[in-house]
């Protein structure tokens, strides 16, 4: 029997390696970020094209590498953080060069070029699948450069799965921002296809939020901060009132490392119980910093889900220092029913001195005096009041009403009516003009009948069809109504807009402020006109008729938020995507009581659709109960 088990070679191995640490573009640009952080950088700029695929560059001005290090960080399982197992459970660090850049290399071609600041000339190394194409001597600035190329050019099949240039590009920012958040100390800048996305200078943490998230975070945020034996808390959360129906502005670093933590997040929330509208989230960035040995960080390939000695000392603390932000903000409401508003002294009496009052004394004051008087003419026999001049002046001003009798709208009991309904019916035929007692008496007889459809716990509209009943979600069914109607108007560009008295003001960050812009052709076929959009300001003065001008904001950050879950690559898709997040957010809300002529003319335009039993995202939007169901249910 032949041997089966043979060892890999090395290029193969490293591809394998490749698939663990290099799914997209974006864990690239994580693993060379980190390496420049670890290089004690001070400035990194990130260079992408194709969204990657095509070029990642990344420049730093960190320590640089000798030539023998430039060499053995492209090599397998070289490092410089670890050199025993034990160091595995006290990281400090990220990554230096080593391991990741060897997975790199192996699906790309590489070019590093670095230099170390006591050498006068640097080292240029060319790799391609693992294997050196060149090593020189070059003249290059102190720090170092990585360029990779053609990402996973000998793979063609993990190449295919990659998503689209906005899809991957959308990774990429996730990425940076992450890295950016946790080192506000570091220079960045990032630029895609010879565009500046970010220019972030060294600043503090909540200057460096609002550089990323734009000026609308500066009233927002709320600061955090504790520090006990176990852990050290710091950093921001947002203000209730600004919670979001998404997770996109929810950041946890551990020792500036950014994780995932279902655990943590489950501990914010609760220190914002009834605070939060229904169906919100908080957002925050978080820093924990706890020794590293209470830690493991390798439990997961990318780093970030990381396990905790003593988690629920860690979700007490976490919890606990939120509410004391929240509260010693002012962010948390207060009773106190012992506090009197008249007691409270103002601000301003601080440095005021006191006045003593002054007292005023009528010398001449006597409560008895008439009194006196009164006792003086009872003794003198005068106490007789002095008569009324007259008695009937007494009832001035007050008329006799007259009492009337009107018939015109009596109140009968059930008995009554079912007795005068008896004898008008017992008069039919007769010269007795019934119709016009039954016209005074019975007036709801020629009223307009019932509607055909009522609304159920304001949330689905009943209607009743030959073989039975109809039974709508009113959301769903006016999300599909609207799909229809946008992507109509989208297509033909003949939307209808009402202007605005006053344009709106809108604020987004400048990246939100540029995905708009390639919306907004689109937008302005549904039926807003744009006046304005540079910097992080959107203008807005025209809106399509059926929407409220109070809504406009929630309507952009929610397809702002959806375009970058599902960013399209082909100008159809992208109108789909449009439509369907305008339709989503626009679509009048469960809990909405619609009257009946609403309720008719809803159902009239849905059935008047293409596809009138699907919402646009696929689900079912009515259900139908056939007379045949029903009577099987009484049997």
């Amino acid at each position: 029997m032949t041997d089966v088990i043979k060892l890999l070679p090395d290029h193969v191995a490293n591809q394998i390696a490749a698939g663990e640490v290099v799914q997209r573009p974006a864990s690239v640009v994580k693993e060379l970020l980190e390496n420049a952080i670890d290089a004690k950088a001070t400035q990194i700029t990130l260079v992408i094209k194709d969204a990657g695929k095509t070029l990642i560059q990344v420049i730093d001005d960190g320590i640089g590498m000798t030539s023998t290090d430039a060499r053995l960080c492209l090599e397998r399982h070289a490092t410089s953080k670890i050199s025993k197992a034990d160091d595995l459970f006290a990281l400090n660090t990220k990554g230096f060069r080593g391991e990741a850049l060897a997975s790199i290399a192996a699906i790309a071609h590489m070019e590093v070029q670095t230099r170390t600041e006591n050498q006068e000339v640097g080292t240029l190394i060319q790799i391609e699948g693992s294997e050196v194409k060149k090593q020189e001597s070059i003249v290059t600035s102190k720090g170092t450069i990585i360029r990779v190329k053609n990402l996973f050019y000998n793979i063609p099949a993990r190449r295919n799965f990659l998503k689209s240039d906005s899809v991957e590009r959308r990774h990429i920012i996730d990425e940076f921002q992450r890295v950016a958040l946790a080192h506000p100390n570091v220079a960045f800048t990032f630029l895609s296809n010879d565009t500046t996305l970010f220019s972030l200078p060294k600043s503090k943490l909540r200057q460096r939020i609002v550089n990323i998230f734009g000026n609308k975070m500066k009233e927002r945020l709320v600061p955090v901060a504790e520090e006990t034996d176990i852990v050290r808390v710091s950093g921001f959360v947002q203000k209730p009132e600004f919670a979001r129906k998404n997770r996109n502005e929810q950041f946890f670093f551990v020792n500036d490392r950014y994780i995932k933590s279902g655990y943590l997040h489950h501990a914010v929330v609760a220190a914002f119980e009834g605070l939060l509208k229904p169906d919100t989230q908080p957002g925050y960035f978080l820093f924990l910093d706890v020794d590293p040995r209470s830690i493991d960080i390798n439990i997961h390939p990318t780093k970030t889900e990381i396990k905790f000695d003593d988690e629920h000392a860690i979700y007490t603390l976490l919890r606990a220092t939120i509410k004391h932000s929240l509260g010693q903000f002012s962010i948390t409401p207060a009773l106190d029913f012992s506090l009197d508003s008249e007691l409270e002294t103002p601000y301003e009496y601080e440095n005021k001195k006191p006045v003593p009052p002054t007292i005023q004394v009528d010398s001449d004051f006597n409560p008895f005096k008439e009194e006196a008087r009164r006792m003086k003419q009872f003794r003198a026999g005068n106490f007789r009041a002095k008569p009324t001049e007259s008695w009937e002046a007494l009832y001035t001003g007050i008329e006799k009403e007259k009492t009337t009798t009107s018939f015109e709208s009596p109140t009968f009991s059930d008995k009554e009516v079912i007795e005068h309904k008896r004898t008008i019916e017992g008069l039919q035929g007769t010269d007795f003009e019934a119709e016009h007692v039954i016209g005074t008496l019975f007036e709801d007889v020629n009223a307009k009948p019932s509607s055909n459809t009522f609304q159920l716990h304001r949330k689905y509209i009943v209607t009743s069809i030959k073989s039975g009943v109809v039974i709508i979600h009113q959301h769903l069914a006016h999300q599909r109504v609207l799909y229809e109607g946008l992507l109509r108007n989208i297509s033909v560009k003949e939307a209808v807009s009402q202007q605005l008295l006053f344009p709106l003001q809108l604020s987004f960050s400048a990246q939100d402020i540029a995905l708009l812009a390639n919306l907004r052709e689109q937008l302005e076929t549904t039926g807003f006109v744009i006046e304005k959009l540079e910097g992080e300001t959107m203008e807005v003065s025209g809106i399509p008729v059926h929407i409220n001008e109070s809504s406009v904001q929630e309507i952009m950050e929610q397809l702002l938020d959806d375009m970058k879950q599902d960013v399209p690559g082909e100008s159809f898709s992208q109108f789909d995507v449009l439509a369907k997040s305008l339709a989503k957010t626009m679509a009048i809300k469960v809990g909405t009581a619609l009257t009946e002529e609403e309720q008719e003319h809803l159902i009239n335009q849905l059935f008047a659709c293409k596809e009138p039993t699907l919402s646009p995202a696929n689900r079912k939007l009515l259900i139908t109960l056939g007379i045949d169901y029903l009577d099987n249910k009484f049997m």
